[in-house]
């Protein structure tokens, strides 16, 4: 039977087929889909893990216990988990295991575009790259056999278009797979140095093996297309895809397996084609590869390491035709659509707060990062999860070194906190610091879709579980301040920084308000302005709130969008704004 599906459909039906036994992931655009989609089998323990580390190191030990595992995430999340790769990659396995990352070409919803196969060469980890659905899923199955074939972990690698690409993948039936034993060997699974040493010599012997499996093109993941021999090109992935379009007449070397590449089957192909030429995404991993073989190639030459790929780019950029910075299509004008906060964000008020303080700002991935948008711009910095909190305490530690002291506050999402924001506060606590953290407690993770996490009761097959109590493990890791308020109060909320910025100790603000398109949060009905009384001030605006808008002079709120959280009517010194009697 087909069925068309997402690439990350696909990975999650591969790797149910394959028999998997145990998933651990954290959610990141994306990859989210793929463990959303796992969690439906019954047959699979599924779980949202606290961060990629904690993923990574849950399915490392259910592979050497003997089951099928895998972990996902987003290429960022392989820098979180990279501790564990690195050594697991020495260790080797027992049942198969599959990292998934994918990675985000063009930023789609992520702070840095790197190119994860660069892992794969540091780790010494073989790399599938799939280009659509049926090889999602075809190449998931694949890996958990090649991971037990070779005691080895593997890496499946996405890219966003692949992800969330519909295409036909033929569906099987579930494989019966059989628990490997397990056998206590201190000399495979217990790294230190002198187990490491002779588990080095390991690697670099099934590198070789697995460059021999490389070269086997009949395999199904290291391809030959030949047709017009004038250009030869090698390429992988989505950019597969692209070539076939541009290039139909071209011969093409496509692959699969991305780490370790065939150089025979690269030698051979590059004898046989007037011209060579890779097309790829970001970095030139493929052609710096070829380069260092001594083949003519060119590549960048052509093609941008920034960004996407598309027909369009490759078609004009290979002619050497000027790029356009859109295409026709997205040339039309459309109205200036900037990324806001939702109607109703429990953010909102917290952004504006930090923005009429005047206070610096230490942001977060999440979607509070928005508070750096106009109109709040209150957000100093965002650099990966977690950081907000640790960078807050470095900033406050380099003010008192030269005698300073700027109001300083960081905030993290309740998720994000999780995810790796408690090191950073048990950083301030222990090197006596004096920042203030502000807990954006909206009772989900927001960013990536409403997934489940360890304050909201929930796992993510919606089974009750125990809910981390943000304000006892504040407490638990010694601060003293810790403070539960409402940000939908700003009068009061304001009031409650300004209190915590001026103590000389750690502290800690839970702003507690539960995301507003949670199915479960009603505030009520949508307020109005009355025209009568309103004075064309505009103080309603400097929310920022979608629902507020500006009609030829006449403010106005849009009631099919208001959610009634009421912070206009805060804004409103004359009363103008409220619910209908």
């Amino acid at each position: 039977m087909k069925k068309l599906l997402l690439g990350n459909e696909a990975v999650a039906r591969g790797a149910w087929e394959a028999g998997v036994n145990v998933v651990s992931s954290y959610p990141g655009t994306p990859s989210t889909e793929i463990t959303e989609n796992i969690a439906k089998y019954d047959e699979v323990f599924c779980e949202w893990a606290p961060n990629e580390k904690v993923a990574t190191e849950v399915a490392i030990g259910a592979a050497v216990a003997g089951a099928r595992s895998m972990c996902c995430m987003k290429h960022v999340g392989v820098n979180v988990a990279a501790d564990p790769l690195f050594t697991v990659a020495y260790t080797g396995v027992n049942g198969g295991f599959v990292l998934v990352v994918a990675d985000d070409p063009g930023m789609h919803s992520s702070q840095n575009e790197q190119d994860s196969r660069f892992y794969a060469l540091s780790a010494h980890v073989p790399m599938l790259e799939p280009s659509d659905a049926q090889e999602c899923l075809d190449f998931t199955k694949k890996a958990f056999e090649i991971s037990e074939n070779f005691d080895t972990p593997v890496i499946l690698r996405l890219t966003t278009r692949v992800a969330h690409a519909r295409s036909l993948a033929e569906l099987s039936e579930r494989i019966a797979y059989e628990k490997k034993p397990y056998k206590k060997d201190t000399m495979k699974y217990v790294m230190m140095p002198g187990m490491a040493k002779k588990r080095h010599v390991f690697v670099d012997e099934r590198t070789v093996k697995l460059k021999e499996f490389s070269e086997d093109a009949s395999g199904g993941l290291n391809v030959v297309e030949y047709n017009d021999k004038k250009l030869g090109i090698i390429t992988s992935g989505i950019s597969y895809q692209y070539t076939k379009e541009v290039f139909p007449e071209a011969s093409v070397l496509k692959l699969g397996m991305v780490y370790p590449l065939p150089d025979k089957l690269i030698q051979e192909f590059a004898q046989n084609v007037d011209e060579l030429l890779v097309i790829e995404e970001l970095e030139p991993f493929i052609e710096n590869h070829v380069r260092q073989m001594g083949i003519k190639v060119e590549g960048k030459k052509y093609f941008t390491n920034q960004g996407e790929l598309n027909t369009t780019i490759i078609r004009k950029a290979y002619k050497g035709e000027k790029l356009e910075s859109a295409t026709a299509a997205e040339a039309v004008e459309t109205p200036a659509r900037p990324p806001v906060l939702c109607p109703g964000c429990p953010h909102r008020g917290v952004f504006y707060v930090l923005s009429n303080m005047k206070v610096r700002v230490s942001g977060d991935i999440g979607c509070y990062t928005l508070g750096a948008m106009k109109p709040y711009e209150a957000v100093d910095t965002c650099v990966c999860m977690g950081a907000s909190v640790s960078m807050a305490h470095g900033m406050d530690k380099a003010d008192a070194q030269f005698g300073e002291k700027m109001p300083t506050v960081a905030v993290i999402g309740d998720s994000t906190f999780m995810h790796s924001g408690i090191t950073g506060l048990i950083d301030i606590v222990y090197n006596k610091g004096t920042s203030t953290v502000i807990i954006l407690d909206n009772s989900i993770t927001g960013m990536t879709g409403h997934q489940q996490n360890p304050t909201t009761g929930r796992t993510i097959k919606m089974e009750e579980a125990p809910a981390v109590n943000l304000v006892k493990l504040a407490e638990a890791v010694g601060v003293k301040r810790v403070r539960v308020e409402d940000p939908f109060d700003m009068k009061k909320f304001k009031a409650a920084v300004k209190e915590e910025i001026e103590a000389q100790e750690p502290s800690v603000i839970i702003a507690q308000r539960p995301c507003a398109l949670l199915k479960n949060v009603k505030y009520g009905a949508p307020v109005k302005i009355d025209t009568e009384k309103c004075k064309k001030c505009g103080a309603c605006m400097k929310l920022g709130c979608p629902a507020i808008y500006n009609d030829n002079g006449v403010y106005k709120i849009d009631e099919s969008i208001c959610l009634g959280c009421k912070l206009c009517e805060q804004m409103c010194a004359f009363g103008a704004i409220g619910k209908e009697e």
